[in-house]
C-alpha cells in the first residue's frame, strides 16, 4: 500500500511541478521546488484528495512538512 500511495503522489508532483527535474523523495518539500507556492500547494492537495478519495482538514495540511508526511496522511485516511 505504501508504494502505491508514494508512487501516486510522486506522479501528481511530477505533473503539477513540470519544471522540477529533481527526484521525488519523502524528504522533498516546497523549499526545493521553485513552482511550489501557496496556490500550487492548494492544487496539490486537491489533486491528492481527488486521486485517493480522501479529505484533509486545513490543520492537517498546515502541519505537513514534506512529501513523506503527505503520504503518511493519505495512508491514514484510506480504508484498510
Amino acid at each position: 500500500m505504501k508504494d502505491v500511495v508514494f508512487d501516486g503522489v510522486s506522479e501528481i508532483i511530477k505533473e503539477l511541478f513540470d519544471e522540477y527535474d529533481g527526484p521525488v523523495t519523502k524528504d522533498l518539500n516546497a523549499d526545493a521546488v521553485e513552482q511550489w507556492d501557496s496556490l500550487a500547494n492548494v492544487q496539490l492537495m486537491v489533486m491528492v484528495e481527488q486521486t485517493f478519495k480522501v479529505r484533509f482538514t486545513p490543520e492537517e495540511i498546515h502541519g505537513l512538512r514534506n512529501v513523506g508526511d503527505l503520504v503518511a496522511l493519505v495512508e491514514q485516511r484510506m480504508p484498510a
